[in-house]
């Protein structure tokens, strides 16, 4: 296969659990998923929030809404992405870089505030 070293694998780790992350979660690329499904979010009897998605459309519109919506999906895919990007575009790796310390601080943020 290829050689890679243990840092260089924890970057590419992060870089795809941020990316993933990004696509799937974070306002900012709301216009990705915005022509796909609509999501609204309504408080259970025990005050719980429950995170409702309403497809748009069926076929292959609903398809990518479905992928859109699962992290587990996307991560396969940016996971992809990241490993072409790393192996063919060494230009790209300051990128990966950003994406994996702002993954890294996401999981400490979490840990440290809960999310």
């Amino acid at each position: 296969m290829f050689d890679i070293s243990w840092i260089d694998l924890t970057i590419l780790v992060l870089a795809s659990f941020r990316l993933t992350h990004l696509i799937v979660f974070d306002e900012i690329t709301s216009f990705l998923r915005d022509p796909f499904f609509t999501v609204t979010y309504e408080t259970d009897p025990s005050g719980q929030l429950v995170k409702h998605i309403q497809f748009k459309d069926s076929g292959v519109r609903r398809w990518i809404g479905l992928l859109l919506s699962c992290h587990w999906c996307v991560g396969i895919w940016a996971g992809t992405a990241v490993i072409i990007l790393y192996r063919n575009v060494p230009a790209a790796f300051p990128l990966l870089l950003i994406l994996a310390v702002a993954g890294a601080a996401a999981v400490i943020e979490t840990k440290t505030y809960g999310g």
